[in-house]
């Protein structure tokens, strides 16, 4: 799946920090597949003001990740927790329409 820097941002986000011992690796493997390299960090000029990251979004870098079958599972099952609690928010739209609403 093909991600932009924002959505690779807001899906680490979304993550859950628990788990169960297989969940759990794939989230970290999930994590590094999602972070960026030492070039993209030169590139896109990351800066952190105010509680929130900033980047340079004229540069367009998008990064082919893999996502497993479980990690899809443990995504869906957090953006549809974040929903039912009435925590989603209009930076999550995206990850919800690759998702949850996918073809």
């Amino acid at each position: 799946m093909e991600l932009n820097v924002r959505e690779r941002l807001m899906l680490v986000s979304v993550l859950p920090k628990e788990g169960d011992i297989t969940t759990l690796k794939i989230i970290r493997k999930l994590r590094e597949d999602l972070s960026f390299s030492e070039e993209e960090h030169k590139v896109l000029n990351f800066k952190h003001q105010n509680n929130m990251t900033i980047w340079d979004d004229a540069v367009d870098v998008k990064k082919e990740i893999e996502i497993g079958e479980k990690a899809t599972d443990v995504i869906t099952e957090a953006l549809e927790t974040l929903s039912k609690n009435k925590k989603l928010h209009e930076d999550h739209l995206p990850l919800w329409e690759m998702f949850i609403e996918k073809d």
